[in-house]
């Protein structure tokens, strides 16, 4: 069984990677020959949190898209969007600096998907407005957001995994990761010049269009606006304060919507409009791909050869599974990789020696896991969600386009987390 599961796996992410079928169609394709064959069944394709859909995840998405499709009808979006045009004086780089410093500042506070479904539509308006290319701005917002997502506890949800099996806290994550997320975004900023030659030429003419537009003008429906605040402020709250109460981000973004929907009065074709079938759909169809590789026990059979293979020492084990971590997650996308390396990292943890910072172990995994999301088009959440967005704006970005680029700023991210690691829990510990 586990050699069809890989077979599947192995030929849908080439077909993917190939942009020449239908992305969607061709994980449903493979969930439907992994389920039928049966490698995986009914049971753990619907309810197992190992091997199934991660609904968590599903009903966030859907949440958060019918909250931003409420939001955009109050003419929002368009308002950031000439605002930060002007404050960035027409500059297309200064702009795309200031929209990753919001992403990644974004993504700390509440999550990397949720951030990039709220930024995306003032990416597109900016560059409608200054009529350039999206696809370098979209990407660009999507690598911050994953970098952003290592800084807190609910910046990712492979943290939240990392989290609860390691007993972190939401300040340990602050104090330990932050100040290297800053580092790494700053390193970033200064890479987007050379990771996207020639996008930056803009119309002078549409530069003066902007400068002399009124961002108040914008603003369609103020009432609106006042209620998709309140609304976003609770969501916001309860994201942070998701323990406390007893509620994960995917009831409080699904809770948030249904009241948005009923206090708002908003069509059902417009609460609709920004919602991503073809996204959740892929989605669905990868986790289930994933669970087959799980319930084979084909990740954690190659989990555990790199992580066993240190001999104890805790520098080595460190940079194994930071390194290893980073390459498997791009690949099967981080949350599941994150929820089969946690138990394997917990039994580790006690076997290395000569080292007074166990933790750094859970750091290596949570670095890894979240920078190693930028290593291909479906290694985290924010990418897929990023790759639809474009596709249905037209300016698509392919695999290879995304991969291409998130190569380059994975292997920055690996160089700056492997120093600080060494630094900060080796040389100074």
């Amino acid at each position: 069984m586990s050699a069809i599961a890989v077979t599947v796996f192995v030929v849908a992410y080439a077909l993917i990677a190939s942009d020449r079928i239908d992305k969607t169609l061709i994980a449903l394709a493979g969930a439907g020959i992994v389920a039928m064959l049966p490698v995986i069944g009914a049971h753990d394709i619907f309810y197992s949190s190992e091997t199934g859909i991660d609904w968590d995840v599903i009903f966030l998405l859907l949440g958060m898209m019918v909250i931003v499709s409420v939001l955009r009808q109050t003419g929002v979006f368009e308002y950031v969007a000439i605002w930060s045009t002007k404050r960035a004086h027409g500059s297309p780089l200064r702009v795309m600096i200031l929209l990753v410093g919001v992403t990644a500042f974004g993504s700390a506070l509440l999550d990397n998907v949720t951030t990039v479904l709220l930024i995306a539509p003032v990416t597109l308006l900016v560059c409608d407005r200054l009529a350039i290319s999206a696809a370098p701005f979209l990407m660009a917002e999507a690598f911050a957001s994953n970098i952003g997502g290592a800084a807190t506890l609910v910046g990712d949800p492979p943290n939240m995994i990392i989290a609860s099996r390691a007993g972190l806290s939401f300040n340990s994550f602050l104090i330990h990761l932050a100040p290297l997320v800053v580092l790494v975004i700053v390193v970033l900023a200064v890479l987007l010049p050379r990771l996207f030659p020639g996008a930056f030429t803009v119309d002078a003419e549409r530069v003066a269009d902007v400068m002399s537009l009124e961002e108040g003008e914008a603003i369609r429906d103020r009432g609106l606006l006042v209620k998709c605040g309140l609304v976003l402020a609770a969501v916001f709250a309860a994201f942070v304060a998701h323990e406390p109460l007893h509620m994960g981000p995917a009831e409080v973004a699904l809770l948030g919507a249904g009241v948005l929907i009923v206090i708002s009065g908003v069509p059902r074709s417009e609460y609709l409009s920004s919602v991503e079938w073809d996204t959740l759909l892929f989605f669905a169809g990868l986790f289930i791909m994933v669970g087959a590789l799980v319930k084979t026990g084909v990740i954690d059979t190659l989990a555990h050869l790199a992580a066993t293979a240190t001999g104890g020492k805790a520098l080595l084990t460190t940079m194994l599974i930071l390194g290893a971590s980073l390459v498997f997650s791009g690949i099967v996308n981080n949350v599941p990789y994150a929820a089969t390396m946690t138990p394997i990292v917990a039994g580790l943890a006690p076997s290395v020696h000569d080292h007074a910072q166990p933790d750094v172990l859970w750091w290596a995994l949570t670095l890894g896991t979240d920078f190693g999301g930028n290593l291909t088009a479906v290694g985290a959440s924010a990418n897929v969600v990023i790759l639809g967005i474009a596709g249905r704006a037209e300016c698509p970005i392919s695999f290879w386009d995304f991969t291409r680029k998130g190569l380059i700023v994975t292997a920055m991210s690996l160089a700056v987390a492997a120093i600080y690691l060494w630094v900060r829990y080796f040389v100074f510990a």
